[in-house]
C-alpha cells in the first residue's frame, strides 16, 4: 500500500477514534487551545483560508501540511472537509513518519 493511502487511512482511523477534528472554525479553535498537534490543509482550498490557517499555525507553533485535495480528505473522513487537525501526538507522529519513508 502506498504511503499516501496509509495517511488517508490514518485520517479515517483518527476520525473514528475522535482524535481528528475537521472544519475551519473547529480547527482554528483547537490550534488556539494548543490541542492541535498537526493540521492538514487541502491543496485546493482558497488562498484566504490557507493564509488564515497557516498564520495561526505559525503563531501558535503548530505544524501543518498542505496535502491531498478536498475530495480525498472528505472521502477519508466521511464528511466534506478541506481542513482537519489531529489532536493526538500518536496519530500525528505516525502520519508524519509515513511522509519520511
Amino acid at each position: 500500500m502506498l504511503n499516501d493511502q496509509k495517511q488517508l487511512n490514518l485520517l479515517g482511523l483518527a476520525t473514528r477514534a475522535r482524535l481528528l477534528v475537521s472544519g475551519e472554525e473547529i480547527v482554528l479553535a483547537e490550534v488556539k487551545k494548543k490541542r492541535a498537534t498537526l493540521v492538514i490543509i487541502a491543496t485546493d482550498v482558497s488562498d484566504n483560508t490557507k493564509k488564515k490557517i497557516i498564520d495561526k499555525c505559525h503563531y501558535y507553533k503548530v505544524p501543518y501540511k498542505e496535502q491531498f485535495t478536498t475530495a480525498y480528505i472528505s472521502h477519508a473522513i466521511g464528511k466534506k472537509r478541506s481542513i482537519c487537525a489531529f489532536i493526538d501526538d500518536g496519530f500525528a507522529n505516525s502520519y508524519q513518519k509515513l511522509d519520511m519513508s
